[in-house]
């Protein structure tokens, strides 16, 4: 596979900010972790800190929903497919015909991402020896900031379930 890059896992519940690194350890992107517990949106910047993309998660939609702009564009949607039992399943939605599939252990981040059934994309912690850390693996030809973004929602929607769920269990044992 091409790229890899290294997302620092659980950002969201520390809620600062973090860096995306290459495989080198090279800072490629900084994710302002801040603005989402504000205002349920990350800030993506380049390493000049320009904003250059968004995810932001929509209120009022029936399954955890994501939007990602990219240059202020929208790019896509990243959205929970209804009625996959036993396996969660996300699609990014992107505008035409080329929608993305996540699909695998989504959360403890070992899943792939696929194009008509071909994968482009895989999340792996196994292959790494830092400790709360992943990797996210691209094809070359893949927009490298569409997929980091996806995987940000992604993440997003599973701890969010996850607070549901313990939020859940707390009053059904009160």
């Amino acid at each position: 596979m091409g790229i890899m890059y290294l997302i620092r896992e659980r950002f969201f519940a520390i809620g600062d900010d973090f860096d995306v690194l290459d495989e080198n350890g090279t800072k490629v992107y900084r994710v302002d972790g801040k603005a989402f517990s504000v205002r349920d949106k990350l800030v993506i910047e380049d390493p000049d800190g320009n904003e250059v993309a968004t995810v932001h998660r929509h209120l009022v939609a029936l399954r955890p929903t994501y939007e990602i702009r990219i240059g202020g564009e929208e790019a896509a949607e990243v959205r929970k497919k209804l009625f996959t039992p036993f396996r969660d399943k996300f699609t990014i939605d992107v505008p035409g015909h080329d929608d993305l599939t996540m699909k695998g252990d989504l959360l403890d981040h070992e899943y792939v991402i696929e194009l008509d059934g071909d994968e482009v994309a895989a999340v792996s912690k196994r292959w790494l020896t830092v400790r709360d850390t992943y990797a996210v693996q691209l094809k070359s030809g893949v927009d490298p900031l569409l997929i980091l973004c996806s995987v940000l929602a992604l993440d997003l929607a599973m701890e969010r379930e996850a607070e549901k769920h313990d939020k859940k269990q707390r009053d059904d044992e009160n």
